[in-house]
């Protein structure tokens, strides 16, 4: 399976400065590429952007017509033989779900991560089952690179 090319934006520097930066995108990348190998999923193209709570409502309603901030939002092209994405994340958002999941910040960050791969696979969570089902798959790919 060809690599996935991974590409990263960080808004208005919202990157903890305690973490080394080059070291976490070389270890989102691994992770991609091991979470969508493992989920028989090609994707060309992913591109990640790190942003805050204001920016990710304006996605959110511009694109999903809903008016709140949330962690992630993930969308998926498909154009001819290019599989492409884009991963939005509030750092914001990943904040406080440390704090109320009792984790800390750059693991709940690699679980959001691998909550929009999973949904790049085709995993859904609107139910309580998937729900369910997507957070046992986040636990087992964390538990798999060392995270508990």
């Amino acid at each position: 399976m060809a690599k996935t090319k991974v590409n990263f934006t960080f808004d208005k520097d919202l990157f903890p400065k305690e973490y080394n930066k080059t070291v976490f995108k070389k270890t989102v990348k691994t992770l991609a590429d091991y979470v969508l190998f493992a989920e028989k999923c090609k994707m060309d193209v992913i591109n990640i952007l790190f942003c805050n709570d204001k920016t990710i409502t304006e996605y959110n309603k511009k694109y999903l017509k809903h008016n709140y901030e949330t962690d992630i939002i993930t969308f998926k092209y498909n154009e001819e033989d290019c599989v492409e994405s884009d991963i939005i994340i509030s750092m914001e958002s990943v904040q406080r779900n440390s704090f109320t999941f009792k984790s800390t910040f750059l693991n709940e960050l690699f679980r959001v991560v691998i909550h929009g791969i999973l949904h790049l696979g085709g995993m859904e969570d609107s139910t309580k089952s998937q729900k369910l089902n997507m957070r046992k798959k986040e636990n087992f790919y964390l538990k798999s690179i060392g995270i508990e």
